[in-house]
């Protein structure tokens, strides 16, 4: 049974800095790419970050562009999300997705058929 497990979050002031961990429970991730959505209270599901197989490639909204910074290290099975200049707005539970289909980074959910269990970031202003 495939796993993600998420851990890292916590609360945090406006301005900080915080890192989000996913590890994998099997080698399969390593050729396919990964993902960081998140989900704010009474709002959908939002794409964050995504990196490729190989972690030459990434995708980030706009929201988080220059603040974010996926990384993978597929030795380890686990994808980071390095969270920079933190904002109240990026409050939210965040969950770490695996895809099954592919190996590019991708920005829809439809492309990750695994999900962890997310990890709650609250950014206080």
């Amino acid at each position: 049974h495939v796993r993600l497990v998420e851990s890292g979050g916590g609360l945090v002031q406006a301005g900080g800095s915080l890192t989000l961990s996913c590890k994998a429970s099997e080698r399969i991730f390593a050729s396919y790419a990964m993902a960081w959505f998140r989900q704010a209270p009474e709002k959908e599901r939002e794409f964050v970050a995504a990196i490729s197989w190989s972690g030459g490639d990434t995708i980030y909204a706009d929201s988080v562009k220059g603040r974010f910074v996926i990384f993978r290290d597929n030795a380890e099975n686990m994808v980071d999300l390095r969270m920079f200049s933190l904002k109240p707005e990026d409050t939210a539970v965040y969950y770490c997705a695996g895809s099954a289909v592919t190996g590019s980074a991708a920005t829809s959910g439809e492309f990750y058929t695994y999900w962890g269990q997310g990890t709650q970031v609250t950014v206080s202003s």
